[in-house]
């Protein structure tokens, strides 16, 4: 036993019949540094050169409690994050082995991040330990054939010299060559903030996260999230790709990157290397857009407690105490259970709670109305109350049903233009809303909605959780009866004072369609005079912004 800190291996001497390295390998730190027991050539020089005080930093690490069905590769795995691996020799009737760095400082990093996150092989921890040796000397060694055919295989994909594969994995489940240990992740749905800590609390049930970097792309919420191990990567590709993280929303596409490894300059709440602690904040560093960066605020919003009607969890991790598992079959507490819509949630995910009042400020007070405010910001949330200020009519109060909700508006609406002028959304410093005292005068300029039948998000599994979208020219029609026509639709809009570019009914359900006007600004007010427009046959107009063009 190679002697280094928390050495607890057996100390016999005694060779090994089925292992000439046995009585090598297996004495304890003093009979490993004072005497030179025999191998099967006879001189230890070809194994090891050098020998080092316990617990000193080496590049040769000792693995310890090692399964018996671990691969080469697997092993590989656990040093590739940290540098290249030179040299490896498994002892698999002793649940040992070693693994040769290419430099000791590759080798002080991997042992300093899994001294705080225990490796997991097969679901079984591993503790890695510095050896008391400089150099690990196979060459005259019997049967390195497949620990070397590993190290080629395992060290190419890292250096990216192989071609990566678009696909997933093979029909068996195993990892195909050329997979990389880097995650895509895009958020869709995104009805609530996510998080660094929330993916790097889902991702790491599946094995080590080294690094995760997140940014705004194409409007979309993105991540890039290392793995200390490609087999980590895939199945968490295979089994997270299409969950939702909420129930009904915030749906995780996830798919291999081109990149085999990540550069991080800044530990913050847009990107970290669990490996190095040391770096700096960057505060500065804009990685997300402003109008993201403002909506979704702070890191630790996982633990928030969250208290809204109809946004109970659909499955299950648990909130604390988060075991590290890696490798194949290291769900842990990780279920998956069907939820609403078809799709999956993940249980323990509760969204944040903030303050849930937005001021919308730079209104056009000679056209403005609490119920076209209503409206509109109900496209992305349930509306409970809306005050426009007696004294200053270009700014509103608005209450939303949760401060998610209101997160959400305002990273979609402010900047927009309405009535001609851009509008201005920002988190209030009120918690509510308050209505007018009895016999106060206010002109009709605050109005309670929290009974209103218009709210779109109230039933839990609404659809409406998957077709959140920012303003658009196109808009979304539904509620459509059958005898409703195109002309109908398009002189409806037309003769309201919109330019109608464009109008298609969907192929498969002519309940509803989409319509296309002049600009994004035209749409919006569209949005706000239309919407549950009376169409006859007891069928009113539902209206929101479409991802689509036609």
């Amino acid at each position: 036993m190679d002697g280094g800190v928390g050495d607890h291996a057996d100390t016999d001497c005694q060779q090994d019949p089925e292992n000439p390295l046995s009585s090598f390998f297996l004495c304890g730190r003093t009979t490993m540094s004072n005497s030179t027991p025999s191998t099967a050539n006879g001189n230890d020089s070809r194994v090891y050169k050098g020998d080092r005080p316990p617990c000193g930093p080496s590049r040769v690490l000792h693995v310890r409690k090692v399964p018996l069905e671990v691969s080469e590769a697997e092993l590989v795995s656990l040093g590739i994050p940290f540098g290249k691996v030179t040299n490896l020799l498994m002892l698999k009737g002793k649940n040992q082995a070693f693994l040769e760095m290419a430099s000791e400082e590759a080798a002080i990093t991997m042992v300093n991040y899994y001294t705080t996150a225990t490796p997991h092989v097969r679901n079984q921890p591993v503790y890695i330990q510095y050896s008391n040796h400089r150099e690990l000397k196979t060459d005259n060694l019997p049967n390195q054939g497949r620990a070397q055919a590993a190290l080629q295989a395992v060290n190419a994909v890292h250096s990216g010299n192989m071609a990566l594969s678009g696909s997933a994995s093979a029909s068996d489940g195993t990892l195909m060559p050329g997979q990389s240990p880097v995650l895509r992740i895009i958020v869709e749905n995104l009805f609530y903030p996510v998080s660094l800590e929330v993916l790097h609390q889902i991702f790491s049930k599946f094995g080590t996260v080294l690094k995760i970097i997140t940014f705004t792309k194409n409007n979309q919420f993105q991540a890039l999230l290392q793995y200390a191990d490609p087999m980590n990567a895939h199945h968490a590709k295979v089994t997270l790709d299409g969950q939702n993280i909420y129930n009904a929303c915030c749906t995780l596409r996830v798919e291999f990157s081109k990149l085999t490894s990540l550069n991080v300059k800044y530990n913050n709440d847009k990107s970290r290397d669990f490996t190095r602690l040391d770096l700096p904040s960057g505060d500065s560093q804009p990685t997300m857009d402003p109008g993201m960066t403002a909506a979704f605020g702070a890191p630790g919003i996982i633990s928030s407690p969250y208290a809204a009607a109809g946004f109970a969890p659909a499955m299950g991790f648990p909130q604390a105490g988060l075991s590290m598992q890696a490798m194949p079959g290291a769900l842990g507490p990780l279920t998956l259970s069907g939820s609403a819509v078809g799709r999956m949630a993940i249980h323990g995910m509760a969204p944040p709670a903030v303050h849930a009042v937005l001021l919308v400020s730079n209104l056009n007070p000679d056209t403005i109305s609490p119920n076209g405010l209503f409206i509109l910001f109900g496209v992305y949330g349930d509306v409970h109350r809306v005050k426009i200020l007696f004294n200053k009519k270009e700014n509103a109060l608005i209450q939303m049903a949760d401060a998610t909700q209101a997160q959400l508006a305002m990273s979609h609406l402010n900047g927009q233009r309405l009535h001609g002028k851009v509008i201005r959304v920002t988190i209030s410093k009120h918690q509510t809303v308050q209505l007018p005292r009895e016999g106060q005068e206010d002109q009709g300029l605050t109005k309670d909605f929290s009974g209103s039948p218009l709210h779109r998000f109230k039933k839990p599994g609404s659809k409406n959780f998957q077709n959140i979208f920012p303003p658009s020219a196109t808009l979304h029609l539904s509620n459509i009866p059958p005898s409703v026509t195109d002309d109908v639709l398009k002189d409806l809009f037309a003769g309201t004072g919109y330019t109608v570019k464009a109008f298609k009914f969907f192929q498969k359900d002519r309940k509803m369609a989409l319509i296309q006007l002049g600009s994004v600004e035209e749409a919006i007010q569209a949005l706000i005079d239309l919407h549950n427009h009376d169409l006859g046959e007891n069928h009113h107009l539902r209206v929101s912004f479409s991802k689509s063009t036609i």
